[in-house]
């Protein structure tokens, strides 16, 4: 073997040896194991409020299909109703599609967000929206909850 043939060889020798110890330096540092997969969130929990109907909804009906909670008040000036138009629209791209999606409207002024008060309110987008409310107590804790 010439001497430049044993140099490349020696070079290339230094060289995958440097890698090994790289690798395993990184392998000690980083850990062999996968990156964990994380916990499902805590959000959430149990509640029972009454939608604009009067119909008595607990957190058994968000289970089963994609579920959107927007929390705001009939008495908002612009964000409420902007988001409002904003999951009607969702709901008109979605098509039939959208029938899989539940979308709700929880009041967290339930002293003056009424069921009769939010279905009014609601008279001005996507039937499929429903709106939420109860008693302050369990209003707040739904909105500690989630």
């Amino acid at each position: 073997m010439s001497q430049q043939t044993a140099r490349i060889v020696t070079v290339i020798a230094a060289f995958l040896a440097g890698l090994a110890v790289f690798s395993v330096a990184i392998f000690m540092i980083a850990g062999r194991l996968p990156t964990p997969i994380p916990a499902p969130s805590a959000i959430g929990g149990p509640f029972r409020l009454v939608d604009q109907n009067g119909k008595t909804v607990t957190h058994d009906d968000l289970k089963g299909k994609p579920t959107l909670l927007f929390f705001g008040f009939t008495h908002c000036p612009d964000i409420c109703p902007t988001a409002l138009l904003d999951i009607t629209q969702v709901y008109k791209a979605l098509g039939r599609d959208g029938d899989r999606l539940a979308a709700f409207f929880v009041s967290v002024d339930p002293e003056r967000d009424t069921p009769e008060v939010l279905k009014e309110y609601l008279s001005s987008f996507d039937p499929r929206l429903r709106g939420l409310t109860g008693d302050p107590a369990s209003v707040a804790a739904m909105e500690k909850a989630y």
